[in-house]
């Protein structure tokens, strides 16, 4: 493998293979987070070179097949995960997202055949303006909403014998009241401090919310460049159809969040089932070949 573009995705996949464990160290309050921000910005920088050295090779913006998506969106977790521990710091941010970025870039370094890893050139409906603002926009969309979820689904493994309770709003302002009781819990409140359920749960929401309105932005470009390439602002393709019931099980998320006060783990099994849908939206009808947005790996004409 002599391609550097490859190799610069390697190097990512190998920084946040060694970053996983070190971030569950950190979670349980065993080791100094510095250490994991460090290795997980390294990565981050190795997949932009990576991005902009394929930018550079191909002449186009880089996300027009299915490995540079992955690429794309494993950069784009990464930074989010940055970003979001820059403002709320958390070790529970780089144990609970690293893995999301991870398995990404392992798919894209390992599952995928050498001819999806190429660069290709663009076909006629890509060669537009819309193409980095669209995919661009869904892709960083992606990437908040995988994070924020993957947040959500942390508040499931609190022990469920001890109740957060909000004080305040939904929106994340007021603090919880928890119970003493955290013996036998599979990620215990105490291992980190005593606000441990209520910051994930504010960072997941805040997230969550980014991600959300990212997603509608993305929504929107790609009917308008739809019309443009087909003549058609919405024809029901099968990622259309999936994109909006992600959207709308998100809208459901913030929905009753803000209107009917839920928060803890009943918003978050949504987020969960929002996490599960992506993955059919983005990685099921891309491999499976179908409509006019898969790349049609496995089962494609």
């Amino acid at each position: 493998m002599t391609d550097p573009v490859l190799i610069l995705g390697l190097i990512a996949f190998c920084l946040l293979l060694i970053a996983l464990p070190m971030a569950f160290w950190s979670a349980s309050g065993s080791q100094n987070d510095r250490t994991v921000r460090f290795i997980i910005a390294l990565a981050n920088l190795s997949l932009t070179s990576q991005l902009v050295l394929r930018w550079w090779q191909s002449g186009h913006f880089p996300i027009s097949n299915l490995y540079e998506s992955l690429c794309f969106l494993t950069w784009a977790c990464t930074l989010t995960q940055l970003i979001i521990e820059h403002i709320w710091s958390s070790p529970i941010i780089f144990a609970a997202a690293t893995p999301i970025g991870l398995g990404c870039i392992a798919f894209a370094s390992f599952a995928l055949p050498d001819k999806l890893q190429e660069a290709s050139p663009l076909v006629p409906a890509l060669r537009s303006s819309w193409l980095v603002m669209h995919v661009s926009v869904i892709m960083a969309s992606y990437a908040a909403l995988l994070v924020g979820s993957i947040l959500s689904a942390a508040i499931l493994f609190i022990d469920h014998r001890t109740p957060i309770e909000l004080r305040g709003n939904s929106i994340g302002s007021g603090g919880y009241r928890q119970s003493t009781s955290s013996s036998n819990s599979l990620l215990s409140l105490s291992s980190v401090h005593i606000g441990y359920g209520e910051q994930i749960d504010n960072l997941s929401y805040r997230t969550i919310t980014v991600g959300f309105l990212l997603l509608s932005l993305g929504i929107v470009s790609g009917a308008v460049w739809a019309n443009e390439a087909w003549g058609s602002w919405w024809s029901w393709d099968p990622k259309e159809t999936w994109a909006l019931i992600c959207w709308l099980v998100y809208a459901s998320y913030l929905h009753v969040r803000l209107n009917r006060g839920w928060h803890g783990r009943k918003p978050a099994l949504l987020a969960v089932g929002g996490f599960g849908v992506i993955a059919i939206c983005y990685i099921g009808v891309n491999l499976f070949g179908v409509g006019l947005h898969s790349y049609g790996w496995f089962f494609g004409s």
